[in-house]
């Protein structure tokens, strides 16, 4: 029996892991047997840690590269470790510049044959930025070419945070995305929130003491069997996405463990890097609250969040083009005597 894999994409804070989080109370609510692979660009898990709190499974994680290119290697090992669970379902979070397609291609590699089976692409689209992308990254026609493959290889495309847009820019984007992608359902959401079912129907549990079976390769065509990707020369994609990937740079910044940093100051500090901050999130603490909190930074908004994590504090921030010395330079500034150990170029 080949295990059903499901792909969650998106660029970087559009909902990805709210909607793995989702599935995965579905999975459990169905008594279902998921694997967790998840792709971060940096050395600290944040998205990681709060699926292992909500979860309580095992996570598969490839950390700081992204799965397209430094991390492909590693792929189908995790994959296989993960298969070694004996799960029901693989669900893969891929970080916020990857393309699905290279995941696609690793299930297709010797050892994977016959053992998974690629279920869907679900690809989630930030409403309130989504029609920003082509102007905020213009100096970066090899992300806008990866954002957009995100929704042309899609079987299934969510647009998310649809409360913080009016109907007219939900028209827009319905067009940018049919212009794009004509064949794959759209469903607006917020919060990641849908039918589970759309997902996870058909996916049953495995009797016990079953394992996933070397089956001849079949390629299934089909809405929901990834048969919008397309052939190209591999080396031509990998080149493509490496020369974008390489301005996409991730660092870890770690605030005194007695710190209690104000929200107006951490805004400040976040907000003056523009479009050119992707995303930031870690564990923080808050004037008020000496326990660790998880913050979020996404689209210009800060979100908090109670947490179990019990360990020091971190900030982790992904960004375009931004500098190490300028970054530490602002970062000291605000926080005299703060390390900046593991900014690096990916």
């Amino acid at each position: 029996m080949s295990i059903p894999v499901l792909i969650l994409s998106g660029f970087l804070g559009s909902g990805k892991t709210t909607l793995l989080l989702e599935l995965l109370a579905e999975a459990h609510s169905r008594d279902l047997r998921p694997g967790i692979l998840m792709n971060e660009l940096g050395k600290m898990d944040v998205d990681g840690e709060i699926v292992g709190e909500a979860s309580r499974v095992s996570v598969a994680k490839l950390l700081d590269g992204c799965v397209c290119c430094s991390k492909k290697s590693e792929l189908s090992a995790s994959i296989q470790e993960l298969l070694r669970q004996k799960p029901d379902v693989l669900l893969v979070e891929l970080t916020g510049v990857a393309n699905p397609e290279e995941v696609v291609d690793a299930l297709t590699e010797p050892a994977l044959l016959g053992r998974v089976r690629l279920k869907q692409i679900v690809t989630v689209l930030d409403a309130e930025y989504t029609l920003e992308y082509n102007s905020i990254f213009s100096s970066d026609k090899d992300l806008v070419r990866t954002l957009r493959r995100q929704m042309e290889v899609a079987d299934l495309i969510l647009v998310n945070k649809t409360d913080l847009v009016d109907a007219h820019t939900l028209q827009k984007i319905e067009k940018t995305v049919r212009k794009h992608n004509p064949l794959a359902p759209l469903l607006y959401t917020q919060r990641s929130r849908l039918d589970p079912d759309i997902l996870l129907r058909g996916i049953e549990r495995a009797p016990e003491g079953t394992a996933p079976a070397r089956q001849p390769f079949r390629v299934v065509k089909g809405v929901a069997a990834g048969s919008r990707i397309k052939e190209s020369a591999p080396e031509e994609a990998a080149h493509r996405h490496q020369a974008s990937f390489s301005r996409v740079r991730t660092f870890t910044l770690r605030p005194p463990a007695d710190l209690c940093l104000p929200q107006a100051l951490l805004e400040q500090f976040l907000g003056q890097w523009g479009s050119r901050l992707l995303r930031a999130k870690g564990y923080l603490a808050q004037p008020g609250n000496s326990s660790r909190r998880l913050m979020q930074y996404a689209g210009k908004r800060i979100t908090w969040s109670s947490s179990t994590y019990q360990g020091e504090p971190y900030l982790v921030l992904i960004g375009m083009d931004l500098e190490e010395s300028e970054l530490l330079m602002e970062w000291e500034e605000l926080l005299p005597g703060t390390q900046l150990p593991s900014g690096r170029k990916r």
